[in-house]
C-alpha cells in the first residue's frame, strides 16, 4: 500500500522559505531606507508573502512535529483500515525529525509489536507505506501455513467468521476474518483461503522492523522486500478522522473517530 508519493513537506518547507525571504527582505529594505511599514502601499507579492508565511509555517510545524494526515488508497490493512480512510499519524511518538531531510534530533520511544506505522518504502523512499509492526530488532519471525511465530511462540489466531467487504474493499468478501493476538495486541486480520502461503524464517536486523499488512494475502510487505530501517519511520497511525468511498455511499460516518489499535 502506498500513499501519494508527492513530498508535500518539501513544498511546504519551500513555500515557507520563499514567503519568509520575500517578506523579510521587504522589511529590511524599508528599514534601510528609513521608511515605515505601510500596508496599503506594499507590493502585491509582498502582501501575498506576508499573508501566506504564517499559515504555511504553522502547517509545516504541525505536519512535521505533531501529526500528519494520510489517506488510505488500497486494502492491504483491511479490515483495520479501509480504502478511503483518512488517518492521523503521530509524528513525535518515535522521536522528532527535521522536515525534508528526516534527520532525528530528539529520541523518544521505539515501535512496539502491534503498532501501526507509516514509513518510507525502503525500495523507494519517496513513497509512504503503512503496515503493522510484527518483529522488533533481533526477533525471529516465522511465517508458515499463514500463521505467525515470533521468537518460537505461536501467535494465537481465532476465527471470527466470513468477512463481508464494502465499497472498494468488496472484493475481499468471503475471506476468513480472524482475531490475532500479537503478544498482547489483539487485532483483526484477513486470510484468503486457497491462496498459497509464503514460507520463511527471518531474523530482524538491529535497527530494523518487520512489518506486515493485516490483509495477509493482499499486502506488499516485509515478506517480499525485507525489514524497515528505523531511519525510514514516519510515525504511528492512531486515529481515523474521515472516510470517503464513493462506492460505499460516500462518507462513512461510522468510521469517523475510530482509534486505531
Amino acid at each position: 500500500m502506498n500513499f501519494m508519493d508527492i513530498d508535500f513537506s518539501f513544498y511546504l518547507f519551500l513555500a515557507t522559505i520563499v514567503t519568509g525571504i520575500i517578506w523579510g527582505s521587504y522589511l529590511l529594505f524599508l528599514k534601510s531606507q528609513g521608511k515605515p511599514f505601510d500596508e496599503e502601499n506594499e507590493p502585491v507579492i509582498v502582501e501575498y508573502a506576508r499573508s501566506f508565511f504564517p499559515v504555511v509555517f504553522i502547517v509545516l510545524l504541525l505536519r512535521s512535529f505533531i501529526a500528519e494526515p494520510f489517506r488510505i488508497p488500497s486494502g492491504s490493512m483491511m479490515p483495520t483500515l479501509l480504502v478511503g480512510d483518512f488517518i492521523l499519524v503521530n509524528k513525535f511518538t518515535y522521536g522528532v525529525r527535521l522536515p525534508v531531510i528526516n534527520k532525528k534530533i530528539i529520541d523518544f520511544n521505539e515501535p512496539k509489536r502491534g503498532d501501526i506505522v507509516v514509513f518510507r518504502y525502503p525500495k523507494d523512499p519517496s513513497v509512504d507505506y503503512i503496515k503493522r509492526v510484527i518483529g522488533l530488532p533481533g526477533d525471529k519471525v516465522v511465517y508458515s501455513n499463514k500463521k505467525l511465530t515470533v521468537n518460537d511462540v505461536p501467535v494465537k489466531q481465532v476465527s471470527i467468521g466470513t468477512y463481508q467487504g464494502v465499497g472498494q474493499g468488496e472484493d475481499m468478501t468471503g475471506a476468513e476474518h480472524l482475531s490475532e493476538d500479537l503478544t498482547g495486541v489483539e487485532h483483526s486480520i484477513l486470510i484468503r483461503k486457497g491462496t498459497p502461503s509464503i514460507e520463511f524464517v527471518y531474523v530482524v536486523p538491529e535497527g530494523h522492523y518487520f512489518a506486515m499488512g493485516d490483509n495477509r494475502d493482499n499486502s506488499n510487505d516485509s515478506r517480499y522486500w525485507g525489514s524497515v530501517p528505523e531511519a525510514n519511520l514516519v510515525g504511528k497511525a492512531f486515529f481515523i478522522w474521515m472516510n470517503w468511498d464513493l462506492e460505499n455511499k460516500g462518507i462513512g460516518f461510522s468510521r469517523i473517530g475510530t482509534l486505531l489499535k
